[in-house]
């Protein structure tokens, strides 16, 4: 089967596999249920991510099997393993919560897993940066997942641009396993999107989350200046998690708690709609992200510059957008 055909059937995949997914939910009594910390407003199923898992896991498997030659064995089933782990203690987590703890050991061994298989013996000397950035990034999607469609769309859009650059820098293979973490995406926004008929969970979260994690290390082991195309790409999720988190500490509070302080759940409260607020990170994406990264990309002497421009840039916006919002309704955040 040709490359290109495998992202189509993970997306069919995956829209079969959430279909399912949602009449498990509704058989167990998997539901989300409104709060004060919810931005939802009826009890609606969870654990949809099993279905983009399910199907993207088919669609790598069956990728590496039709290219062999171009990633070693041992480094995919090291990615599938990992991928596999983080997606079993969300699963976990969706039908029984667990504490931090348990999921932060799962998560730090699945990143040392990947990066120990994937990092040439030259590289090692990045593995620490790379398994704190992989845990970062599978919590960062879990704190994002809160609004219908703003996590799937991500997906979509940060999976594609993975597989343009990874095609432009001749690595095929790549470029279809990104172009797999998008389908698959798709495949349960079909369900998610506004109003959602099931939300990701922590099972669907933390692995696109591991998978964004994933093949961004892979591009930058294929060509290093491709790194910071693929963290611009990422700014809108990097920038609105990463401020919430550093503002939550700064005020002494739990950072890993529920919470309703992130932009897209201060434009809710504020009265915009779900697809309203995943529709203002889109364009962010499409009018700053992917103009940016492709400059990034086209001229890597000032890929970095680029990059810390989208950032800065990324952050200001953050700031302004929350004081506006603050300021509509005086109304101090739980």
């Amino acid at each position: 089967m040709k490359i290109g055909l495998w992202p189509l059937l993970t997306c069919l995949l995956a829209w079969f596999g959430v279909r399912l997914a949602i009449a498990y939910a509704r058989r167990r009594g998997l539901f989300d249920q409104p709060g004060q910390r919810r931005s939802h407003q009826v009890p609606t199923p969870r654990g949809g991510g099993i279905g983009v898992v399910a199907a993207l896991a088919v669609g790598l498997a069956g990728l590496w099997l039709a290219n062999p030659t171009d990633v070693a064995g041992v480094s995919m089933a090291a990615l599938l393993v990992a991928l596999l782990a983080v997606a079993l203690i969300g699963w976990w987590d969706d039908h029984r919560p667990l504490g931090i703890v348990p999921r932060l050991i799962v998560q730090w061994a699945a990143a040392g897993l990947f990066v120990l298989a994937w990092l040439d013996h030259a590289a090692w000397g990045w593995l620490p940066v790379w398994m704190l950035l992989g845990v970062w990034s599978i919590n960062l999607h879990n704190f994002m997942d809160g609004i219908d469609g703003l996590l799937a769309q991500q997906g979509v859009f940060v999976g594609a641009g993975i597989a343009w650059l990874a095609w432009g820098a001749g690595s095929p293979t790549l470029a279809g396993m990104a172009a797999c973490l998008a389908a698959a995406c798709l495949g349960f926004w079909y369900y998610n999107r506004a109003p959602a008929r099931i939300f990701m969970g922590d099972v669907g979260s933390g692995s696109i989350g591991f998978m964004v994690f994933a093949l961004t290390a892979m591009l930058w082991r294929v060509r290093h200046e491709l790194l910071w195309p693929a963290l611009v790409l990422s700014s809108a999720f990097a920038m609105d998690a990463g401020l919430t988190l550093a503002l939550r500490m700064l005020r002494g509070r739990r950072w890993y708690a529920a919470h309703r302080e992130h932009l897209y759940q201060w434009l809710v409260r504020r009265g915009f709609t779900h697809a309203g607020s995943s529709g203002l990170y889109l364009t962010w994406n499409l009018c700053v992200a992917l103009p940016l990264a492709i400059i990034a990309a086209l001229h890597p002497p000032v890929a970095w510059a680029v990059c810390l421009l989208t950032y800065l840039l990324a952050a200001l916006g953050w700031w302004q957008a929350r004081r506006m919002l603050y300021r509509r309704k005086s109304h101090v955040p739980a």
